[in-house]
């Protein structure tokens, strides 16, 4: 499955045509996407190819570690790789959607609550670690929905 930046001049190619990305609701989250989540997947090292545009790459560290990549000429985030990890963050949105993608958990909606923001999940559907469901559970159980 192939990716690129807004403008096309980053561009890089995963194996697999089946994604299962993450929304992250975290303020780094949302700041870096400009929006409520980030959708993103994350690819071992062996199944990342950049194809080209790697000189456009600037980078962006906070002093806790957070990472974030964009094309230096249209301001898109591009993967980066996770600290010291065999494996690259994938933003979601730069793939060009000819495989199957389904969000498989929904990560920090306690940070929709600080927000006034109530999470939408419906339990059961989806698939979502214990700590998410927990999370999920807690916000429509305070907001009456369950």
């Amino acid at each position: 499955m192939n990716g690129h930046c807004l403008c096309g001049q980053v561009r890089f190619e995963i194996d697999g045509s089946h994604v299962k990305p993450y929304q992250c609701h975290c303020s780094l989250c949302r700041r870096q996407s400009g929006v409520m989540s980030n959708a993103a997947s994350i690819v071992a090292n062996d199944q990342f190819c950049w194809l080209r545009g790697t000189e456009l790459i600037s980078s962006w560290k906070s002093e806790t570690g957070f990472r974030s990549d964009f094309c230096s000429s249209c301001g898109a985030p591009v993967p980066n790789p996770l600290r010291d990890m065999p494996y690259f963050w994938i933003p979601a949105g730069l793939l060009e959607t000819g495989g199957k993608m389904e969000i498989v958990a929904h990560l920090c909606l306690a940070a929709c609550r600080t927000l006034g923001i109530v999470a939408k999940i419906k339990l059961g559907e989806g698939r979502f670690c214990r700590f998410c469901r927990a999370i999920a559970g807690s916000i429509a159980q305070k907001s009456g929905e369950i």
